[in-house]
């Protein structure tokens, strides 16, 4: 009685060795109970199909099929392999000192372009370095990896709390994991508050101001303080510059040398604000109340307002001496009774200004449009000199 090994088509592992008797039929029967297989043929080591027990010899290697071709274990196996196993054997990558362990398939078939991809999908094809333990070295950050393999298991972008979205982009990028990038600068952009415009209130400026010494400067440049009560305030030295302060009510505060330039102030009220060596030029203050404000400061420091825009403000009863309106805009202004000595109104747009019970001595209104203004109960004569250039 002769003996042999069989083994199932293209593989060299988990033979079993059966006697050899009987017809060729006996033997498939055999081989399929002792492999597990439906064999419906035999050839021998070297890929000759074997048609007649006779031609078994005693401990020959033989090969069982289900009715595919020969598969030569030795080289035909491996390409097999690649086309099958190789998609699911393990790996082990080192990243930045970390290890993780995944399966080939995932990092091929989710992303075939990607660059993992094409270090992984043929084996050495790259040449990729391995440490001592075998692991795959990638020079890359463990906690902005750890998204990205999980995206190529399931599909989906999970981040753990603490790891920063960009960060994970900017691995995807390296990486070329293209729908993932899609993904993640969905996330970065809802995770962005919400831009708030809303006005600052006073409770919320003031806690600022106690927080701030009386002369340094708050820098407020830009802020919204639109419809905000700020009256009674001590705002002295702080930066307003470009701020929306429209509507707002500063009655009474003290803005002595703060910069309003540029600033919104068109409906704001500030009456007998003290406005000592303030800074507004080109501000829009249209259609606000200046009524008794105080520009004078007695030092000498002359508040600033040229180019400003003052369509009809009221001013009346404001101290205004030695005040810079060069070039602003007038038109149509209430200025009754009001202290402008020495003011400088070059170039000012006064028309349908009204002026009434005005001190203009030694103001200068060289070439400024005066038409349609009042002079009626001036304090002090208005000499040619002042308006003729």
């Amino acid at each position: 009685m002769r003996r042999g090994t069989l083994f199932v088509n293209g593989s060299a592992r988990n033979g079993k060795v059966v006697a050899v008797y009987g017809t060729l039929s006996d033997l498939l029967s055999v081989a399929s109970s002792k492999l597990g297989i439906k064999a419906t043929s035999v050839y021998n080591g070297k890929g000759g199909l074997i048609d007649d027990i006779a031609l078994i010899r005693d401990d020959d290697v033989l090969f069982v099929c289900e009715g595919e071709p020969f598969i030569d274990p030795q080289t035909d196996g491996r390409a097999q392999e690649e086309l099958t196993g190789s998609h699911t054997d393990w790996l082990t990558l080192n990243v930045g000192g970390r290890y993780f362990t995944t399966t080939r398939s995932t990092l091929v078939n989710k992303e075939p372009d990607s660059m993992l991809a094409h270090m992984f999908k043929d084996k050495d094809a790259w040449g990729n370095k391995q440490d001592p333990r075998g692991a795959f070295l990638i020079d890359r950050s463990p906690e902005y990896f750890e998204p990205i393999l999980n995206y190529l298991r399931h599909g989906q972008l999970i981040v753990n709390d603490g790891i920063n979205l960009l960060g994970v982009l900017e691995e995807a990028r390296f990486f070329g994991i293209d729908s993932l990038i899609e993904h993640l600068e969905t996330a970065i952009k809802n995770s962005q508050p919400a831009e708030d415009h809303s006005p600052i209130s006073r409770k919320e400026f003031v806690r600022f101001l106690l927080a701030t010494p009386t002369k340094s400067e708050l820098r407020c440049q830009g802020l919204n303080f639109s419809g905000a009560d700020l009256s009674r305030l001590d705002l002295r030295y702080i930066n307003f510059k470009m701020a929306n302060l429209s509507r707002c009510n500063l009655a009474h505060a003290n803005l002595c040398c703060a910069n309003l330039e540029r600033a919104d102030l068109s409906g704001s009220v500030l009456d007998c604000a003290n406005l000592q060596g303030v800074k507004m030029l080109c501000s829009n203050a249209e259609g606000a109340s200046l009524k008794g404000c105080n520009f004078e400061d007695p030092s000498g420091l002359k508040a600033n307002l040229e180019g400003a825009n003052l369509k009809g403000v009221d001013m009346e009863g404001s101290q205004m001496t030695g005040i810079n309106l060069r070039v602003a805009t007038l038109k149509n202004a209430k200025l009754k009774n009001c202290n402008l000595r020495g003011a400088t109104l070059a170039g000012t747009d006064l028309e349908n200004c009204d002026l009434s019970g005005c001190d203009l001595q030694e103001a200068n209104l060289r070439g400024s449009n005066v038409k349609g203004a009042i002079f009626e109960e001036m304090l002090t004569p208005l000499h040619m000199s002042q308006s003729v250039r």
